[in-house]
């Protein structure tokens, strides 16, 4: 049954009038008024990949991005979702802003059956947070915005940024920063990497940096943005003093090494690099093996000719 929606008399006890309908009918009516019960939203998530077996869903005993997120979701909305990520990081790759969609039904859970108006963004980011934290909370959504049924995170992303982090230095690597960085215990030559950067940067056939079981059809891609620089340690807070002194010199930060310089319980720090790649698609395993052989070339392992060819 529904009310009918006509005028009602000006009294203090309005009377109702039933009208009776059919099932088929009532379910047309319902259809009518609520055209739209599916809302698609775009997810940015941040996660250490650590205990990560990578981003897309794998074998049921292998804990990934998605298997988590989707488990998560499913708590807050009580049914299964499927969740498209734009970019399928590998196994132990950290993100600091990946994005994803996800399409949900608000079903209400007193009233089962019945449709709801979809979720605000603000409700489905701190509703799902509230689930992530309490799995490893190893990641977290950072950001929800509700976006049109066709969009989709993959094929409409615009370009593609990774960070890599090389410590370069005989001592061993501090354990804040234990599968943050690449250990590497010989001297970089930061003006040679650089150069080698500017040879890869352009559209060419990158067959030789894709690894054997890389599914993409052809392989020439355009690397947008290729470049190394030197930075601070990050897990570092240098004191008063040492902010004060500590600056660039030369391209190179300008510290003293000397055992004597350092304070007990003091380590010695490294030198950090971060090669940043930036392009719409990369290659499977493409930018490791660019940063392979960026810090070949820093330790002369590999040479950059005149000719432009490493």
């Amino acid at each position: 049954m529904t009310v009918d929606d006509e005028p009602q008399p000006e009294s203090s006890q309005r009377s109702l009038k039933i009208a009776k309908y059919s099932e088929e009918e009532v379910e047309e009516r319902v259809m009518g008024q609520n055209p739209r019960t599916i809302q698609r939203y775009l997810v940015a998530i941040e996660y250490i990949g650590t205990r990560f077996s990578g981003a897309q869903q794998q074998a049921p005993n292998c804990r990934t991005v998605v298997g988590v997120l989707q488990s998560a979701f499913h708590k807050f909305i009580g049914q299964p979702v499927s969740i498209s990520c734009s970019s399928r990081t590998d196994a132990g790759v950290h993100a600091l802003s990946n994005v994803c969609h996800v399409d949900l039904e608000r079903i209400s859970k007193r009233k089962p059956g019945e449709v709801l108006p979809p979720h605000e963004p603000f409700v489905v980011k701190k509703a799902v947070n509230h689930f992530l934290q309490k799995n490893e909370g190893d990641i977290m959504i950072t950001d929800v915005r509700c976006v049109a049924d066709d969009f989709h995170a993959r094929y409409k992303a615009q370009e593609r940024t990774y960070f890599y982090r090389l410590l370069s230095g005989p001592e061993h690597v501090s354990a804040f920063e234990k599968d943050r960085a690449w250990h590497v215990p010989e001297e970089l030559d930061l003006p040679a990497m650089k150069k080698a950067c500017k040879v890869l940067v352009g559209l060419h056939d990158f067959s030789s940096f894709r690894a054997s079981g890389c599914q993409a059809k052809s392989p020439i891609r355009n690397l947008d943005e290729l470049n190394v620089i030197e930075v601070l340690p990050s897990p570092y807070f240098p004191s008063a003093t040492g902010r004060e002194t500590q600056d660039l010199v030369g391209g190179s930060l300008s510290e003293s090494n000397g055992e004597g310089s350092l304070a007990f319980g003091m380590r010695r720090k490294h030198r950090c690099f971060v090669v940043t790649a930036r392009a719409r698609s990369f290659l499977y395993h493409q930018v490791r093996l660019l940063v392979g052989a960026i810090k070949s070339v820093g330790t002369g392992d590999l040479t950059v000719s005149d000719d432009n060819n490493c």
